[in-house]
């Protein structure tokens, strides 16, 4: 398969209920794509100013400040001690990695890429790319052999559903047995809501008590887009195996694949406060505490949605149906069509909308 073959973009398909929905007196209220909408902490603006002058190429490794605020971080935030700076490496976002990890890894024909049930679509992406089999399994009973990679998502993108240490544990082992690397996109981890997670810290897949302290075999994922408002800046990082990050580094180092060095810098401010991601997560609770009664009352179902920036709803009818239903009130949302063939009838609804337009959507859910 070559990037030719690949499906039409799906976001397309929600062009006409965008249409729709800008045609309300009040105007559009798009809850469909998870961009954040919050200004970038002036913290990280002042360190991405002060680091303008990049006239050299940057390290494709990270600088050795970046590197280490990465390990402090995944100590500080995640419960996860002994990582060391050649356990992490900087990416450009964390969608990049997604797509191209089957290839870096040398995956390919005959190898099985497992992701979950309801699944951000670039894990099949990345699979397909390379002529690889992706299997949509979250039973690792169901881990087929000849996997090669597992894609943990936890919390999950779209469905906010969170894995607990032992359930982390029970993929990891059966991944062991078949040989294959489990991967593991944890960038919400910092937004949890209900039950446990509302005060726990939401575990990774590094967590000793998932991996018995022996991450070979295992990396983690995350991103700053969510918690620092840096979607724009494309700034994520991966930890884990050491001799996995090595060769990684070296295939990246092939392809040009550097993170910016203001950005870098930018990420060590991020990594090392943070007051602004407790500023940003109270934010999203309290467009949660909107919306959600409101969906509850139009007569939506919430699933799953312990943590991360999303309500996966359903109104027990096919998704493109309540799009059209909700498109009628001025509302955008994302339809589960497009996270999976497990879901159809479930949409998800992003949190990253101003309080205003979150307000503005839950008075036009109350009307009939």
């Amino acid at each position: 398969m070559s990037v030719r073959d690949l499906a039409d973009y799906p976001w397309d398909a929600v062009a006409p209920y965008a249409e729709q929905a800008r045609r309300h007196p009040d105007g559009i209220v798009d809850l469909s794509i998870g961009s954040p909408v919050d200004p970038t902490p002036e913290i990280v603006a002042q360190a991405l100013r002060a680091a303008t002058d990049a006239h050299a190429y940057p390290q494709t490794v990270g600088t050795p400040a970046l590197r280490e605020a990465i390990v402090q971080w995944y100590e500080r935030r995640r419960g996860v001690a002994g990582l060391a700076p050649a356990n992490v490496l900087p990416t450009i976002g964390s969608k990049e990695l997604v797509a191209l990890l089957p290839l870096l890894l040398g995956l390919g024909a005959g190898d099985v890429v497992v992701h979950p049930r309801a699944a951000y679509p670039t894990y099949e992406v990345g699979a397909r790319l390379v002529g690889a089999t992706p299997v949509a399994a979250d039973d690792p009973a169901d881990f087929p052999e000849g996997t090669r990679l597992v894609w943990v998502n936890s919390p999950g993108n779209p469905d906010g559903r969170v894995l607990d240490a032992a359930e982390l544990r029970g993929i990891v082992a059966r991944a062991r047995e078949l040989g294959a690397v489990v991967v593991s996109d944890e960038c919400y981890a910092e937004l949890g809501w209900d039950g446990p997670w509302a005060h726990d810290t939401v575990p990774s897949i590094l967590d000793p008590r998932v991996c018995d302290g022996d991450v070979g075999g295992v990396l983690s994922v995350y991103s700053l887009s969510k918690q620092s408002n840096l979607a724009g800046y494309r700034a994520a990082f991966l930890a884990g195996d050491a001799t996995i990050v090595a060769s990684l580094l070296t295939a990246r180092k092939h392809l040009g694949l550097m993170l910016p060095l203001p950005v870098q810098h930018a990420m060590v401010a991020a990594l090392h406060d943070d007051e602004h991601v407790a500023h940003q997560k109270e934010l999203y609770r309290r467009r949660r505490d909107v919306l959600r009664p409101a969906l509850e009352r139009a007569g939506f179902r919430i699933d799953h949605s312990d943590a991360g920036l999303y309500l996966w709803a359903t109104l027990g009818e096919d998704a493109w149906s309540t799009l059209g239903w909700l498109a009628e009130r001025g509302i955008l949302a994302g339809p589960g069509h497009f996270y999976g063939t497990h879901f159809p009838h479930h949409v998800r609804f992003s949190l990253t909308a101003s309080q205003e337009r979150i307000e503005s959507a839950a008075a036009r859910l109350a009307v009939s």
